[in-house]
């Protein structure tokens, strides 16, 4: 039996295992709404997902008063959270932890969430026992910085060299690439595909099987 490449396999969240995107958006579409401010088109708003919440609105409306980000994030979240117990794993997600699981290989989550909106994510989703660790942005660095990365394998004992990111945006990737850590790219969360391979990683998946038999065979 040939001997496994990785030992560690992280995940991104939002976009990657859970199906949040659009209601991502529409939240921060409605938000600017809420305060008169122009609506940022799709695209504009997909690109921050992945970051800190902080670090995303300001990068939507960098023109914006200081004073005003306070009560844009207090609208965000009203429009999110009267979704997010709705938002449901991509199809084959479960099935995929399962089955890493139970191949012994060590799971950990990198969120640009916060964590108090992963736990309350990973409870609705029954998933609280299925990760061996998680790290959020309120917690760290927020991404493409490697803090994230950098924690999780100290915290279990893990080799970067044997660590895989999965993601579904240029932020993970890159986070990736600034720890020394390979990555895997989903097409079917934020950002493009043609950004994504841009980064040049190891695989891209256009669905969550694909990904589950990439790992299969692969990893």
């Amino acid at each position: 039996m040939a001997k496994r490449k990785f030992d560690f396999i992280v995940f991104d969240w939002d976009g990657t295992l859970m199906d949040s995107t659009a209601t991502i958006v529409k939240s921060i579409q409605s938000s600017a709404k809420d305060l008169g401010l122009e609506v940022p088109s799709d695209e504009r708003a997909a690109y921050v997902i992945g970051l800190s919440l902080d670090e995303a609105l300001q990068k939507v409306f960098p023109d914006l008063e200081a004073k005003a980000y306070p009560r844009l994030i207090e609208r965000y979240r009203y429009h999110y959270l009267a979704k997010d117990h709705e938002l449901p794993l991509f199809h084959g997600v479960r099935e995929m932890l399962d089955e890493l699981t139970q191949s012994g290989y060590f799971l950990a989550v990198a969120t640009g969430k916060s964590r108090v909106g992963l736990n309350r994510a990973l409870h609705a989703a029954d998933l609280l026992s299925t990760f061996d660790a998680t790290r959020c942005s309120d917690e760290t660095f927020s991404k493409p910085h490697p803090a994230m990365l950098l924690e999780l394998t100290k915290e279990l004992g893990q080799d970067m060299k044997r660590t895989l990111m999965i993601g579904d945006t240029t932020h993970d990737l890159q986070m990736a690439m600034n720890a020394g850590a390979d990555a895997i790219a989903v097409e079917y969360g934020a950002h493009d595909k043609e950004a994504l391979q841009a980064l040049s990683p190891l695989f891209s998946a256009k669905t969550v099987p694909e990904l589950h038999r990439w790992l299969s065979e692969n990893a």
